[in-house]
């Protein structure tokens, strides 16, 4: 792999006008670092209470009070960051006096468009009612809602006042719903009255029925009318005792006065997400004010170049991370696309025809939705005016070679391509882009700045060139402020700090590669890691080369335990039409043999109806692992397609 030739090099002028490079020579100046990537890589992490200082600055975050001190602490346990400072990250990311804020599309081809100042009038309409409905820091604001200009409203109103926000999109089905909501208690409950998705229309009033009244602590309910957009659809009213029930519009003031944010401590609560919850119910993690503001300013403003005026589209839903990440392209003064519905309805186009109309200068999306373009045969740079396309971001799985090449035949040959990886847990990113860094073909570009991340192999040592645990070992300020309803932080040093004992490291549960380039290589989840006879096989090494064959559509490898060893168990959706002979199996074993090695080959290869995948949109290998066991699966409310998990009962029988 590291024997590969760059797909892209920057050229000496973009390299000029990134904000890397602005930050790159601003640490020469004032702290003698030499201008060179690697340099301040290891600077950030071996003074990072100037770095995080730095980047505090360079983002033009002005805090209500400053902090007394940048770092107090030395683990990843006691570290405290920026101790003393009060700010809010509504008022930083609504700084911004003019220009598109919000740039909004869905499946429907209803097209809207808010500036910053509209923004900042709507989200002081809704944080003024939130105030008269006695809303105040420190209560959750919850949101089931789709992927629309109300949710980032209603997020940025609640923490303006120093409320917490958390939020499940539509498709979420109610114990889904109940098994998140019914841990953080939200006093309001904003929704919609319903949704389409791949042109068909769902309606969530039957949905509130169910919810409602086992959410005790809501005490008002807001509905947006997003089916018909001028009305409601549906009774919402008398679902549940003492729960007062209002329209978007009739909640709101007809006029709220200037925006007022509450300062707040750095490490305030802003928002909750959830753990995917394939194994028990979700965990409940809790992300400040601080952290995430600076964290998301880093990757975005840095690693993504992102420039005010600009318009940035991650494909996401309310329920997965991106969209909290999202929504921090505003700090950057740019214009965040928000795209509801089905990508790829009416056809697989329907993105891309929207990326050269607004335009869009930075794309996010996922491996998923690439291969999928790129088994439909089409070539989103002939067939529509990318022009102003500089840049396409994937995350969810790690993205193939194969994957990357296609990205720069058919997208654009001038592009940087990022592959990023974090998670939940972290709000952001480990590993990402970097606008003044070549681009391999299945490489992460970058580890990211102030992010101390190794390899470490089965004895705890460093390496590189060789697979290892993805592991941080030096506190960073996105790490969550806590879980909730976790007082002793018990649940929060047991998912992360415990795996290596007298060790006080993070240890995120990817299987990774540190290349000798400074890229990275993610071979999937380590706890999902293939063992045939004692050696360690990363999931993506086989889905890479399985789903680059055109028979098949998508696949799922879970390793079974059979006799003291490990059996890889391939499981296949083939097109339309197509049958899993003995042909077609000998090919898989062999585009496998040919590509990895011998040991990669399943054991057993079946044919599926479809992949089980979470709501987030990621392959579900553990719940089938622990079904083609005789175990029970936990929580199927946690995938979007439950069903999916029943044809694996006895399929190897």
């Amino acid at each position: 792999m590291t024997d590969s030739q760059p797909l892209w090099i920057p050229t000496p002028e973009r390299k000029a006008r990134s904000n890397m490079h602005q930050f790159m020579r601003r640490i020469a100046e004032r702290h003698g670092v030499d201008p060179l990537w690697e340099s301040l890589r290891i600077w950030s992490i071996e003074h990072r209470d100037a770095f995080w200082a730095e980047m505090l600055d360079f983002a033009g975050i002005r805090p209500f009070t400053p902090a007394r001190e940048v770092v107090r602490g030395s683990t990843m346990l006691d570290t405290q960051w920026f101790v003393g400072m009060e700010l809010n990250y509504t008022a930083h990311v609504l700084r911004h006096e003019s220009g598109d804020a919000i740039l909004f599309a869905n499946e429907r081809g209803q097209r809207g468009r808010m500036t910053f100042p509209q923004l900042k009038a709507a989200v002081a309409r809704f944080a003024a009612a939130l105030s008269a409905d006695g809303v105040n820091v420190g209560d959750r604001v919850a949101g089931y809602m789709p992927n629309i200009p109300q949710t980032v409203i209603a997020m940025l109103a609640a923490a303006s006042r120093g409320a917490v926000w958390s939020s499940c999109s539509p498709d979420f089905g109610t114990q889904a719903v109940l098994d998140r909501f019914g841990q953080i208690e939200p006093t309001v409950l904003v929704t919609a009255d319903g949704y389409t998705y791949n042109g068909k229309r769902f309606e969530l009033r039957d949905r509130i029925a169910e919810i409602l009244p086992k959410l005790p602590s809501v005490r008002r309910l807001v509905v947006v009318p997003y089916l018909e957009g001028d009305r409601v659809v549906g009774d919402f009213s008398g679902l549940a005792p003492d729960v007062r029930v209002a329209a978007w519009d009739d909640y709101l003031p007809a006029d709220a006065g200037p925006l007022a944010c509450k300062p707040v401590p750095f490490n305030h609560p802003l928002y909750i997400l959830y753990s995917s919850g394939t194994t028990g119910v979700p965990k409940c993690i809790v992300h400040g004010h601080g952290g995430s503001l600076l964290q998301h300013c880093k990757e975005l403003l840095l690693h993504t170049d992102l420039k005010p005026g600009e318009h940035i589209l991650y494909y996401t839903t309310c329920g997965w991370m991106m969209w909290n990440w999202l929504v921090s392209g505003l700090a950057a003064g740019a214009a965040i696309v928000l795209y509801d519905g089905q990508p790829a309805h009416p056809d697989i186009h329907t993105l891309w025809k929207l990326a050269g109309e607004l335009p869009i200068h930075v794309f996010g999306t996922s491996p998923k939705y690439i291969a999928a373009c790129q088994k439909a045969g089409i070539r989103p740079g002939a067939e529509h005016d990318l022009s102003a396309l500089r840049a396409v971001l994937s995350t969810g799985s790690p993205l193939t070679v194969e994957q990357f090449e296609w990205v720069y035949e058919n997208i654009k040959s001038d592009l940087q391509l990022s592959s990023i990886s974090g998670g939940t847990d972290i709000v952001s990113c480990f590993m990402l882009g970097n606008p003044v860094l070549p681009v391999y073909p299945g490489q992460i570009q970058c580890r990211g700045l102030g992010m101390d991340v190794h390899a470490w192999n089965d004895d705890g040592v460093p390496v590189v060139g060789q697979k290892g645990e993805l592991v941080c070992t030096s506190p960073f300020p996105s790490q969550p402020v806590c879980f909730w309803n976790d007082p002793d932080g018990r649940k929060y040093r047991g998912a992360y700090f415990e795996f290596y004992p007298g060790k006080c490291v993070w240890r995120h549960g990817d299987f990774i590669e540190i290349t000798e380039t400074g890229g990275v290589i993610v071979y999937g989840r380590s706890d999902a890691t293939l063992n045939p006879g004692g050696v360690r096989i990363g999931t993506a090494e086989i889905y890479r080369l399985v789903e680059s064959l055109p028979e098949v559509l998508d696949s799922l490898v879970v390793g079974r335990r059979t006799n003291g060893d490990e059996e890889i168990c391939l499981f296949v959706v083939l097109r339309e039409g197509l049958v899993l002979d003995a042909a077609l199996v000998e090919k898989i074993r062999q585009t496998i043999a040919d590509g990895a090695t011998r040991r990669h080959v399943p054991r057993h290869i079946r044919q599926i109806r479809e992949v089980p995948y979470t709501i987030s949109g990621k392959k579900v290998e553990l719940a089938v692992q622990q079904i083609l066991h005789g175990e029970p699966v936990r929580n199927r409310e946690a995938l979007a397609n439950p069903q999916a998990l029943d044809q694996f009962e006895g399929i190897l029988d």
